[in-house]
């Protein structure tokens, strides 16, 4: 019977330990390679999530900056829109006050044009 010359029957023990070893090896880079991979796809994707969490960052700190400035607008123009009540319960106050001199200074100038009665 002809047997191939690497049958392993025809091997040595030291060649077979060897050939063992080197398949090993061979699975064990395939293995690594194959884990760097996806360690590596993991590397990027946390390095893109902290660019995009430092950038989300900024944009809540001028978010919120510019909520302050608003909130800031809206209270200065309530604040004018209190003023605006103030000068018109005022311009009320002076107009009934005004109203009240006219009517006793014409009660006092009908009473002066009447004749005295003794």
């Amino acid at each position: 019977m002809l047997r191939h010359p690497n049958h392993p029957a025809d091997l040595n023990p030291q060649r077979r330990r060897r050939e063992a070893i080197s398949a090993a090896t061979c699975l064990t880079e395939a293995l690594v390679d194959h884990l760097n991979v996806g360690v590596a796809q993991a590397y990027i994707n946390q390095r893109k999530l902290d660019h995009e969490v430092k950038t989300l960052q900024v944009q809540a700190s001028q978010f919120s900056k510019q909520t302050a400035q608003w909130i800031s607008m809206v209270e200065g123009f309530n604040q004018a829109l209190k003023e605006i009540g103030d000068v018109e319960n005022w311009a009320r106050s002076i107009e009934i006050d005004m109203r009240t001199i006219a009517t006793s200074l014409e009660y006092v100038h009908k009473g002066q044009l009447q004749p005295a009665s003794s």
